[in-house]
């Protein structure tokens, strides 16, 4: 039987990069090697169904054990791909006993110490050698979740019907575009896309993008007193115009902000995108309110050539929002926690996963932890012991779902 670790590390060396400059799902073809992979090894633990479609998602089956009675049917969902914040190809996964202080890789980056990691001495991590991001952020996921159906397909105790989907494409927020709900078939699903041991979540932000086009007036510029208008230093002044401290690096914890995160153009045009982030309906309306007011105060003193436009985008909800009418779907998280040997930690995400758009679609899913840290950078590595507890919590998860009756018995 292959550990969590042992699954990791194979699937870490694999590329599966996602692209923002491609209009296809998968964004990159690299993301089938993993994909047709863990088909092969979940038909080889007896998942006859499993496939992976043309847009690279996987799935598959592990009936149920329990034939007595009706028991719900439970996903396990992870994503395939890696950020493109870093590169993911040639990854170089190596395990080390931490002990204590920064962590040196071997092109001399240096992970630092924090609070958190002094709490962690003795544990094992999963490094890279300062040239990739590792891929935790999801390989991790996957690992953990392959490591579980291989503990559940070898042991006797009851299960429910487990549906396991892993997705390409969630890190430029494509993972569900092609999710089939009604044929995935679940009635709860829990993503494996989080961070340190014991953390579990129920919220997650709810996300917009903005979009301020700024045109302005384009002649010679030795001719250009009074006439010209360059909209990439208008543009400059309204990013200038928004408060320092509603920035992702001034924000924590439930704070709001405005992330400034493209910004391109010339003297005719010019354009930048923003990440509205904010836990509840109050803040994102504000987030729209100071984006709006900074680009037409500014705009006002540019004169009547100047041209603008401001977009939003919504991207996905809070599924904190929806959660909390099958509240069912969070306590059997909370109590698999425990019984895998850890404190239960309800984190919002500062961020976003797949279930918040599964969430919203219908199909309650919260996020469990992985044990991984620095997700998207050459200094993420994996608790190799928090991870182990991710696939305890899984497994402990379908014990406890295989005693409870499907979604409809719930709500009647």
């Amino acid at each position: 039987m292959k550990t969590p670790l042992e699954r990791f590390l194979k699937y870490a060396r694999i590329e599966t990069t996602s692209s923002e400059e491609t209009t296809t799902t998968p964004s990159a073809d690299c993301q089938f090697n993993l994909a047709r992979l863990l088909v092969d090894e979940l038909l080889e633990l007896g998942l006859s169904d499993a496939q992976v479609d043309e847009h690279c998602y996987v799935t598959a089956t592990l009936p149920t054990n329990v034939a007595d009675r009706r028991t719900p049917t439970i996903g396990f969902i992870a994503h395939l791909d890696t950020s493109c914040a870093a590169s993911g190809a040639n990854v170089n996964p190596r395990v080390i006993e931490y002990q204590g202080g920064p962590v040196k890789l071997e092109n001399g980056v240096v992970i630092a110490e924090t609070e958190e990691m002094k709490t962690l001495v003795g544990d094992h991590f999963v490094v890279t050698d300062g040239t990739t991001l590792l891929g935790g952020d999801d390989k991790a996921g996957v690992a953990a979740i392959m490591a579980a159906l291989e503990r559940l397909t070898a042991s006797d105790a009851p299960r429910p019907t487990i549906r396991v989907c892993f997705t390409p494409d969630e890190e430029i927020g494509n993972g569900t575009i092609f999710f089939d709900i009604e044929g995935f078939g679940a009635d709860y699903a829990y993503t494996v896309d989080g961070g340190p041991g014991g953390e579990i979540n129920g919220e997650t932000f709810t996300a917009d993008k903005a979009i301020v086009v700024a045109r302005g007036v384009d002649v010679h510029p030795g001719e250009a007193k009074s006439t010209m208008i360059n909209a990439s230093r208008v543009l400059s002044r309204i990013v200038a115009a928004l408060p320092l401290d509603r920035t992702p690096e001034e924000t924590e914890g439930r704070e709001p902000f405005i992330h400034l995160y493209k910004f391109e153009g010339g003297v005719s045009e010019a354009k930048a995108e923003f990440l509205l982030r904010a836990f509840d309906e109050t803040d994102r309306e504000k987030n729209k309110q100071i984006l709006q007011e900074a680009v037409a105060s500014v705009a006002e003193t540019v004169g009547d050539a100047f041209e603008y436009k401001v977009d939003f985008v919504q991207q996905y909800l809070n599924m904190g929002y929806f959660l909390k009418e099958t509240p069912e779907v969070l306590d059997v998280l909370e109590e698999a926690t425990k019984r895998a040997g850890l404190e239960p930690k309800w984190v919002p995400i500062r961020g976003g996963t797949d279930g918040s758009r599964l969430t919203e679609m219908g199909l309650p899913t919260p996020n469990l932890f992985t044990g991984g840290r620095n997700f998207h950078s050459v200094m993420e590595f994996l608790d190799v012991e928090e991870h182990e507890k991710a696939t305890e919590t899984l497994v402990e998860l379908a014990k406890l779902w295989s005693a409870k009756g499907p979604r409809d018995a719930v709500k009647s």
